[in-house]
């Protein structure tokens, strides 16, 4: 029997099972790369308001 919320095997999925876990994961992978993105551009926006406060 498996865990509560573990992923079940493929060969129990049904075709739309099948996509709908697919597609949540994918979905996870997209909000990820967003907070990296975010991160990364927030980080060099610091740098450069350091960069310009500290310019001579």
């Amino acid at each position: 029997m498996a865990a509560e919320g573990a992923p079940a095997p493929d060969e129990d999925l049904t075709p739309e099972r099948r996509r709908l876990a697919e597609e949540k994961k994918n979905e996870r992978y997209v909000w990820w790369y967003l907070a990296y993105f975010l991160f990364g551009i927030h980080l060099v926006a610091f740098v450069m308001i350091y960069a310009v406060m500290h310019a001579k």
